[in-house]
């Protein structure tokens, strides 16, 4: 694990794998690069990987602000700093808002990008009142057990959380979602309010695939079918089973599809 120096945030990343062709993953709202652990020991012995935290998640540091279009020029300056050439970039959720922004504002960085369980548009109006009233709770008292509980189910489908066979996990994963600073509320509110790019879709050029459970609840499969349409050649692909955070329910299933991915976008 290392520490970068980004727009004057120390942003905390992990940098493994050989390969000529380099892969960075961006997480979702909440988690950190952990999110990605199975991709990562997946396909480092192929490619060069690097996971990092957002800053104000994971073990980057929380200074704002927090916007979406601010975290898309760490995105750009991280990868400036750390690679030489264009990279594939996978964003989930809140990190497939900064791949997005990426795609279409920084061409020359991204060589093709992996969208998962995530939208183009802002968010939904319906959604804010929740959102804001948990958000609330997590100024004043942390992410508590009541606001965990309430946050498992729009971040895991229904179905993986009633499998005993997945009991061990989301122990561990409900435990990661606990130990969030109450500076968290930054970075909620930056996704929260975030600006649709609709109209940035079709500026991505590069080989685009996009990846949605069936069971996503926060950014529904129609959310990924209009990322799909919106973006000229892109492929999408919904997996059985999966909620909001398909690295994690179906890693199997993502590895197969990542890998397929970019071995035929890198020729």
């Amino acid at each position: 694990m290392a520490e970068i120096d980004v727009n004057g945030v120390k942003i905390h990343y992990q940098d493994t794998g050989i390969g000529e062709e380099t892969i960075v993953f961006s997480h979702g709202l909440l988690y950190s690069n952990r999110m990605f652990q199975d991709q990562i020991d997946f396909l480092k012995t192929n490619y060069r990987v690097i996971g990092y935290d957002h800053r104000g998640q994971g073990q980057s540091e929380a200074i704002g602000p927090f916007d979406m279009e601010t975290l898309t020029e760490d995105a750009a300056q991280l990868i400036k700093k750390l690679v030489k050439g264009p990279v594939h970039f996978a964003g989930l959720s809140m990190g497939g808002f900064v791949g997005m922004r990426l795609a279409a504002r920084h061409p020359k960085l991204i060589k093709s990008l992996i969208l998962l369980d995530t939208s183009a548009n802002p968010e939904p109006v319906e959604n804010l009142p929740k959102y804001k009233m948990l958000n609330g709770i997590v100024r004043w008292f942390g992410v508590i057990p009541p606001v965990a509980n309430q946050v498992m189910p729009i971040m895991f489908a229904q179905s993986w959380l009633n499998d005993p066979i997945n009991k061990e996990s989301i122990i561990f994963w409900k435990k990661q979602l606990s130990s969030n600073k109450k500076s968290i509320t930054g970075p909620v509110e930056g996704v929260i309010y975030r600006r649709g790019v609709e109209e940035e879709l079709s500026k991505i050029n590069c080989p685009t695939m996009v990846i949605v459970g069936d069971e996503d609840v926060a950014t529904k499969p129609e959310k990924a079918k209009f990322i799909q349409m919106g973006i000229k050649g892109s492929k999408l692909h919904m997996i059985p089973g999966a909620g909001h955070s398909s690295s994690i329910e179906k890693p199997a299933e993502v590895n197969r599809l990542i890998e397929d991915f970019l071995t035929r976008n890198n020729p």
